[in-house]
């Protein structure tokens, strides 16, 4: 009979597959198994057995040119993750509509998409804007989007947008840094003007208390 693996040889197996996991999830064109053999340091045998418990699981697959790239079982696992950051970032959001008096989301990138994973509304203004959770935005477009392009460039400041989403509403944004592999943004939108000199580091401060909350 075949002897079970050892503790240590357990934990190394894990950890040689997160780390093709990682590969195959920084490499958008897809990687061999040689590629994948290369930067790990180790045999292409081993490589092939954690590529077939990570196929097993949905989370790498291989292209028509036998390319390694990610599967969609890390969606199913990114989505299952979404309502963790969501409260996590509850506490800072509902301090930042509070003390702007304005709608406050955080936003996180899907694709060349940007998506309001959570959103706090002012419990005190007679009017504010109504911003649903899920809603979906191009990047390059309202302040939410934009400030997550701009911290992918490392411009951490404040964005500020009008009327990019929808007419007479303004935006002010700054990406959430500093958290790996979350590409997200945190803002206000409001139906009168906002001044970013005085908005614009109360934003960021919430930016940075989620951040905090998530690490």
């Amino acid at each position: 009979m075949e002897s079970a693996p050892r503790p240590g040889e357990t934990a190394q197996t894990l950890d040689r597959g997160l780390r093709l996991l990682q590969l195959v999830a920084d490499a958008p064109g897809g990687l061999t198994v040689t590629e994948a053999a290369a930067r790990l340091g180790v045999g292409r045998t081993v490589v092939y057995r954690l590529v077939a418990a990570l196929v097993q699981h949905g989370l790498v697959r291989r292209d028509t040119a036998g390319r390694l790239r990610l599967g969609v079982g890390v969606l199913q696992l990114a989505r299952r993750a979404q309502p963790l950051l969501a409260d996590a970032a509850l506490p800072a959001l509902r301090r930042l509509a509070e003390q702007v008096g304005a709608t406050a989301h955080l936003t996180v990138a899907e694709g060349d998409e940007g998506v309001a994973l959570a959103v706090v509304e002012p419990s005190w203004t007679a009017f504010h804007v109504a911003y649903r959770t899920g809603s979906r935005h191009p990047l390059d477009r309202g302040a939410a989007g934009r400030a997550i392009l701009a911290g992918r460039l490392g411009d951490l400041g404040p964005v500020a947008t009008v009327g990019e989403l929808q007419p007479g509403a303004y935006g002010v944004a700054a990406p959430v840094t500093g958290v790996e592999g979350l590409a997200a943004s945190v803002g206000v939108v409001a139906l009168a003007a906002l001044d970013i000199e005085s908005v614009g580091p109360q934003v960021s401060a919430a930016a940075t208390a989620i951040a905090t909350a998530l690490g």
